[in-house]
């Protein structure tokens, strides 16, 4: 779901909420309702709201990539063909240890972020994504040390929106 198809208006208490629940997905509607003042039914309410709306897309573990063996972190900038982007993006996307696509702005049309367990498997997935015939190149930077990656979203409320 698009940003532009979300159609919730977040008030304070949706943003407590999500602030709460940012801080631990796990956290029971009950603890959520006694940390916030709040009847449960409208913690339960709400939730239900934000998830329906598509405010709320899931819930996740946060895993550390190297448990998995993913040593490298790459960030893959792809120049890709006039009038083939989407189906392009969309390919890569596809791609398991892709975590990230996002279509930018400047000399290149798309970057791509990806995990490798080996320089092996980053040298297979490159050559793969060049042997696609809309892409005309890549540029891959390896990422040498992860000093910030959040995957929250940051929660505003009132009580903390001056606060940076």
């Amino acid at each position: 779901m698009t940003e532009a198809e979300i159609d919730h208006e977040l008030d304070e208490t949706d943003r407590q909420i999500l602030a709460s629940l940012n801080e631990d997905a796990r956290k029971s509607y009950r603890d959520i309702a006694s940390e916030l003042d709040i009847a449960l039914s409208t913690v339960s309410s709400r939730v239900n709201q934000l998830e329906e709306a598509g405010v709320i897309q899931g819930y996740m573990p946060l895993v550390d990539p190297l448990a998995l063996g993913y040593e490298m972190t790459a960030v893959i900038s792809v120049k890709i063909s006039r009038g083939k982007l989407i189906e392009v993006q969309d390919d890569l996307a596809e791609r398991a240890n892709v975590f990230g696509v996002y279509d930018v702005t400047g000399e290149f049309d798309s970057v791509v972020l990806a995990r490798f367990s080996s320089r092996m498997t980053l040298n297979d997935f490159v050559k793969n994504v060049l042997a696609h015939p809309d892409v005309e190149h890549t540029t891959t930077h390896l990422v040498l040390n992860t000093i910030k990656e959040e995957h929250r979203v940051p929660v505003e409320i009132e009580a903390e929106a001056g606060s940076d």
